[in-house]
């Protein structure tokens, strides 16, 4: 059509979407349980076997996520009746199916509420402070800092934390940078609400599906395979941009994350090794 053939004052009506006749193709479908399961493997978390067998149920598209999710959860029903529930793959199992479903779903708003409904919809299952913000304040030992932590947020700054890097991300403008400026930009924001943790358990989880569906919102497309291989680089990444040591002469970058979502975002093809990521100041004597 014609520029000039359009009519402008066509007026076009609002249609209702309904999920499950959302139509993907077995790729697609395949793609986004391998990022669910991927995700989770940051918290070494594993699937059941009767899972990964309703994972190709859907696949083939013999069932919907309404019937995965029906028979998954009778599926646990009868393991509670038993005593023989493995609350790791029971993690694993229902938060996998609430990322596929999120990120089958287009719709998205730019707010922290948006942050906090994406961690309440994942851990709904599991944890009964979905969605709620941490009531106190938390360490973590890391592997690659010699079990030294990050410093998280104090929990009464979580709610001003993240206004503030909503607000900062509102203001920056896109439309005028370059797709370097745009990904450094990416990158900051992304780890300054990681760092923020605004929640018990979750966060790197809640924080890929939200800057994946962001990302998507904007128009970039993204190379998902990145997150079903390199979750746990994505975690430790997030690690070495905010962690420092002025002592060892250690000093936060983003470095590593910029790797990640250059291959992300421009299809770049760095090589992500964990090891790489390891603070070897702090471990020397």
């Amino acid at each position: 059509m014609n520029i000039n053939d359009i009519n402008l004052d066509e007026e076009k009506q609002y249609n209702k979407i309904d999920e499950e006749k959302i139509k993907y193709d077995k790729k697609t479908r395949q793609l986004y349980w391998d990022i669910a399961i991927g995700l989770n493997n940051v918290d070494n978390l594993k699937p059941s076997q009767y899972f990964k067998e309703l994972i190709k149920e859907n696949v083939e598209g013999n069932k919907s996520n309404y019937e995965i999710e029906l028979a998954i959860k009778a599926y646990y029903k009868e393991k509670e009746a038993r005593q023989q529930v493995l609350e790791s793959e029971l993690e694993c199992d229902m938060v996998s199916l609430r990322i596929k479903e999120l990120l089958e779903d287009e719709s998205f708003v730019f707010s922290p509420v948006t942050l906090k409904l994406i961690h309440k919809y994942l851990f709904q299952d599991v944890y009964d402070f979905a969605g709620k913000f941490r009531t106190y304040n938390i360490t973590k030992e890391e592997v690659i800092l010699n079990n030294d932590t990050v410093n998280y947020a104090n929990h009464m700054m979580i709610e001003n934390a993240l206004d503030y890097d909503f607000k900062e991300e509102k203001k920056f403008d896109y439309a005028n940078k370059t797709l370097k400026e745009q990904l450094e930009r990416i990158t900051e924001f992304t780890s300054s609400i990681w760092q923020i943790h605004a929640f018990d358990k979750g966060n790197t989880r809640t924080t890929a599906v939200f800057i994946e569906k962001y990302l998507r919102s904007k128009g970039y497309l993204v190379t998902n395979e990145i997150f079903k291989e390199h979750s746990l680089y994505f975690r430790n990444a997030l690690v070495r941009a905010n962690y420092s040591n002025y002592a060892k002469k250690v000093y936060a970058t983003n470095e590593y994350l910029i790797r990640f979502f250059e291959n992300l975002l421009m299809n770049k093809q760095h090589v992500l090794h964990n090891r790489d990521l390891i603070v070897k100041e702090l471990f020397e004597e």
